[in-house]
């Protein structure tokens, strides 16, 4: 039986460091059980981890007037939060909160100051996951200036699949709608109009994936860019290339 990973070999940007950046990394590095809901970064406080994901998803929410809120960009396994640490401020406006559960690793944000200060390679490593970042976010501001609510969707979870294991996503109705800025009898909606054409099947508070090409079809293109990104940067692959 083959043994499992390690942890670190499990976040695809921990694994792919160089050995030597990765070493000097790992001994800073504690597994935690993230739990949903579970606060990552509070907006406009000192951020005091970083985390990398090795199971579950991150969300990073931005807010505005009257409380209104929306989810500006994901992280999971392909990738790590704190990226205001990467380039050298100590906080963001943004909220950031577990919206799927799982397991990280993190690191305190002084030692990965100390860490990265000592390592231009590993700065560079981290830069470029930051310009990916930065491209998602640009992307989701597309998709929700521009999408219709079915492309969104669709995006949203094929998004969600690259970074989970097997084809079910435990989100309820009311979490998609905060996700996608949309109330909540929209989504559910549209997640019935998907299940009716096979893409989908659904589950009190699991959706399952069931053709996950008639999704990219669906999302007719507002999906892929920032992950061919993210593959040509480092070679993650999510789902779609197998």
């Amino acid at each position: 039986m083959a043994q499992p990973q390690p942890f670190h070999r499990q976040n695809h940007l921990l694994a792919s460091l160089p050995p030597a950046d990765l070493t000097s990394l790992e001994t800073h590095l504690e597994p935690m059980e993230l739990g949903i809901r579970h606060a990552i970064e509070i907006a406009n406080k000192p951020i005091k981890h970083l985390y990398f994901p090795v199971s579950g998803i991150i969300s990073v929410v931005a807010s505005g007037p009257r409380n209104h809120k929306i989810e500006v960009g994901i992280i999971g396994k392909e990738g790590m939060s704190g990226i205001s640490i990467v380039l050298g401020d100590d906080r963001t406006p943004n909220e950031t909160y577990v919206q799927v559960a799982g397991f990280a690793l993190r690191i305190a944000a002084d030692d990965f100051r100390h860490v990265i200060h000592a390592a231009p390679s590993m700065r560079h490593h981290f830069f470029q996951y930051v310009q990916f970042f930065m491209i998602q976010t640009a992307h989701t501001a597309l998709a929700n200036g521009r999408a219709k609510v079915e492309e969104r969707l669709a995006r949203w979870l094929l998004m969600a699949h690259d970074r989970l294991d097997g084809d079910e996503i435990p989100l309820t109705h009311e979490f998609l709608a905060l996700m996608l800025g949309v109330r909540r009898a929209g989504v559910t909606t549209t997640l019935h109009v998907l299940e009716a054409r096979a893409l989908i099947s659904l589950e009190r508070g699991r959706i399952t994936m069931i053709d996950r090409s008639g999704l990219e079809a669906l999302a007719d293109g507002i999906y892929g860019v920032p992950e061919a990104e993210y593959r040509r940067l480092t070679g993650w692959r999510g789902k779609t290339q197998g």
